[in-house]
């Protein structure tokens, strides 16, 4: 029994046609061979995320940009596991069905539909898990006047650009097993060349324009205000030798109280945060711009390197 059903197309049958007939393919699939699954799974670990960094999210700048990390990181894993098996666990269908006058660009395409579908859905439950698990989305927009649109906008292209990456090593790789095994080290170059979590060298930096997590990361910081948020780690690294004593004295303390008493707290975070901002998280439509460009700008690249490798598969003799 082959592992995905086999749908025959006529040698004259129209691009658009096959489209159809492999989109709805794609979507019995979905209800018939379990892979509904990635949806609660994204939500499962979107409620972990929220759970473990989302206290502090969109509250301090630590806080956000550690959440805002950790979220990029979900979309580009819902974006990997929706599709990394998705054309080489059916490889020698494809391949026959080629042969008999299947149009490729059709099969991407209906492939593109589909996972834009799921990814639009794990765009939308992340942002209610996240409301869910007590999450403060920002009120502030710079796109969309509508709750939560932005945000979405950017979820969901964060996960497509993984997604339509992943179909990419899926349309080279020989075996389910092959692609499997591809995917923690993209997972890993991602989360390394994030640019904005790990202090990479000066001269590395310019390689993080070629990864999916350095935009997504880029743009939801940007929405969250990053640049108009406190710091608090140092406030916090300070008070950890608030007991320290100094010829019978604890200063730090005594400094510490005087400023709290005051009522100078808050200033003291936001002028450490003043010393700590970021030009490119600034809250600006152009910043969000950019990162949808760059994020559309790698969907349509791993699209057509997928269709050019689909395209030869009639030479393949594995």
């Amino acid at each position: 029994m082959e592992y995905m059903e086999e749908v025959k197309v006529s040698r004259h049958t129209g691009r658009l046609a096959q489209m159809w007939i492999y989109l709805g393919k794609l979507f019995r699939m979905f209800i018939f061979q379990s892979d509904w699954k990635v949806l609660p799974m994204s939500a499962i670990i979107a409620g972990l995320v929220s759970f473990a960094v989302g206290r502090n999210m969109f509250k301090t700048m630590e806080g956000t940009a550690m959440g805002t990390f950790a979220l990029s990181c979900v979309c580009i894993w819902n974006g990997f596991f929706n599709s990394i098996q998705s054309v080489c666990r059916e490889r020698a269908i494809v391949k026959r069905e080629h042969r008999s006058g299947l149009h490729i660009t059709s099969y991407v395409a209906a492939h593109m539909i589909y996972q834009a579908v799921l990814c639009l859905g794990q765009a939308v439950i992340i942002i209610i898990v996240c409301n869910v698990m007590g999450v403060v989305f920002p009120t502030k927009y710079l796109t969309f006047p509508v709750p939560y649109l932005d945000f979405v906008i950017s979820l969901f292209l964060t996960t497509y650009a993984a997604d339509m990456l992943a179909l990419f090593i899926s349309s080279v790789s020989r075996t389910t097993t092959g692609a499997m095994t591809v995917m923690p080290f993209l997972l890993i170059i991602q989360l390394v060349f994030s640019g904005g979590f790990f202090d990479l060298p000066q001269n590395v930096m310019p390689l993080t324009n070629l990864t999916i997590s350095k935009w997504g990361l880029t743009v939801l910081c940007s929405q969250g205000d990053y640049n108009s948020l406190p710091m608090t780690s140092v406030w916090n690294n300070v008070l950890k030798m608030k007991d320290v004593e100094i010829e019978g004295e604890k200063p730090i303390l005594e400094l510490m109280v005087k400023i709290e008493k005051d009522g100078r707290k808050e200033e003291v975070l936001m002028k450490t945060a003043a010393y700590n901002q970021k030009e490119e998280y600034r809250f600006d439509p152009a910043v969000v711009n950019e990162c949808w460009g760059w994020l559309a700008l790698w969907i349509v690249v791993y699209v057509l390197l997928t269709v050019i490798s689909l395209e030869m598969i009639d030479r393949d003799k594995r």
